[in-house]
């Protein structure tokens, strides 16, 4: 893949098809399965501050704003088999002239530890290094959120380091947010255990 892809095709949300998921344009049509699906813990970490209420309603207001974000780009991720949405997954950075994204990830429990995750990381980071030429895929993670930490790992991401108070959330709390990183050169290595835990469902 060269540099030539138009920085355009950065911000696009094709559909996704992967073995367990469908990654597809998040809109306000997925807000009553998220309120459906959400508890507490779901909208404790979302660095945006989350909805306002676990409501269909208040969702679909929440969707709304990320959907506003420049240099943003965001999915749904339904399930396969029920077409249900559990989640929301984004490249919640963008940066074509310096070839890297950030990707963010929220699962409702149900979708937690039933290897949706690794499928919807799969599909999204195929797309970065192998579609759109990246060079860096980044992850940026509430230091206090000790599943999605264990996760980073798990997927064999780099941590560069800790940005200090770096996000000030909603109640005026200052999150802060340690940085992992997936260079292409790094990428053949994570894509084969990413297939692995698919094909494992895990």
């Amino acid at each position: 893949m060269t540099d030539a892809v138009p920085a355009a095709d950065w911000l696009d949300a094709p559909t996704l098809r992967g073995h367990a998921v469908i990654l597809e344009a998040l809109t306000g049509a997925h807000a009553a399965d998220l309120a459906a699906g959400a508890d507490d813990e779901t909208v404790r970490f979302l660095s945006r501050g989350g909805p306002d209420a676990n409501t269909p309603p208040a969702w679909a207001a929440y969707i709304g704003r990320l959907n506003a974000l420049p240099r943003r780009v965001n999915w749904a991720v339904r399930r396969a088999d029920t077409g249900v949405a559990v989640g929301r997954i984004s490249f919640s950075e963008v940066s074509p002239s310096d070839r890297w994204v950030e990707i963010g990830t929220m699962l409702l429990p149900a979708a937690q530890g039933v290897g949706v995750n690794p499928d919807a990381k799969l599909l999204l980071m195929t797309r970065a290094f192998e579609v759109l030429g990246a060079n860096r895929v980044q992850f940026k993670v509430d230091a206090r959120n000790a599943r999605s930490l264990r996760a980073m790992l798990k997927l064999g991401a780099v941590q560069e380091g800790t940005l200090r108070q770096y996000q000030v959330r909603p109640d005026g709390y200052a999150r802060d947010s340690v940085m992992f990183s997936v260079l292409r050169g790094e990428w053949p290595d994570v894509k084969a255990g990413l297939a692995a835990r698919v094909a494992a469902g895990r």
